[in-house]
């Protein structure tokens, strides 16, 4: 059968927080399989081997990100982008500094519409390009002491169908993945708990956290030839955990 492939040579991707982590295991898996890419971090120092570029951004700023998008954009023609970059910060919520609260959504959401739409026009105007956001188990559930969090991560999985809708008959592929429970340093709390730790591998059928690859892989899928007919799903990657 034809065009069932992971080959993106000649492509070019651009991947928020591509120096540790799920980030940067994204990263590798695009440059293995022939992609140059453009990694937008907090510094430019860092990032895997192979054809990459860092470009600095603060994606707690908006007129950083845009800064960032229009360097990239005035030298670069984008075909996928990984809105990957994520960050979690924990109160009890009548204890939640607002500013606080605005942070984590302008990192994990403000900035995911803003690069969306920098780097999605383009596309549209090629009628050509692939986008997966980075959503979470929190998209469809809340947790604890995560309120920010959680409403970010779950306006990213409703934001990613909504553009679906729109740009699935124009050629531009928008999906997200929802990483479960994986072994990052975002994580080193919980995994260090040794209480939740067991509580959590006792609802993976896995029976174990995942890895930044296993997250690597789905995205690679969803931005490669073999998913052109996946249009604003929300792809749990979590060992089973959703499944109990």
């Amino acid at each position: 059968m034809t065009g069932i492939t992971t080959d993106l040579t000649g492509r070019t991707a651009v991947v928020t927080g591509a120096t540790r982590g799920i980030g940067r295991a994204v990263a590798e898996a695009l440059l293995a399989n022939g992609a140059r890419v453009i990694g937008l971090q907090r510094s430019v120092d860092g990032g895997p081997d192979g054809d990459f570029r860092a470009v600095a951004v603060d994606l707690a700023d908006a007129g950083s990100v845009r800064a960032a998008a229009d360097e990239v954009l005035a030298s670069e023609r984008v075909d996928i982008l990984v809105n990957n970059a994520g960050i979690n910060i924990r109160h009890p919520f009548e204890q939640f500094p607002l500013d606080d609260f605005d942070r984590v959504m302008q990192v994990n959401l403000g900035a995911v519409v803003e690069l969306t739409q920098r780097f999605g026009t383009p596309m549209l105007e090629r009628g050509d390009g692939a986008i997966v956001n980075l959503a979470s188990m929190l998209s469809f559930f809340g947790g604890f002491t995560a309120s920010a969090y959680g409403a970010s991560k779950g306006a990213v999985g409703q934001f990613t169908k909504s553009v679906a809708n729109e740009w699935a008959g124009r050629g531009v592929n928008v999906n997200a993945v929802a990483p479960g429970f994986i072994a990052t340093d975002m994580n080193t709390a919980l995994l260090d708990d040794e209480t939740r730790n067991r509580q959590i591998l006792e609802r993976i059928p896995a029976g174990r956290w995942g890895r930044p690859e296993d997250i690597a892989g789905a995205v690679l899928f969803l931005v490669s030839p073999a998913a052109r007919y996946f249009h604003g799903a929300v792809l749990p990657v979590d060992g089973g955990y959703l499944s109990r």
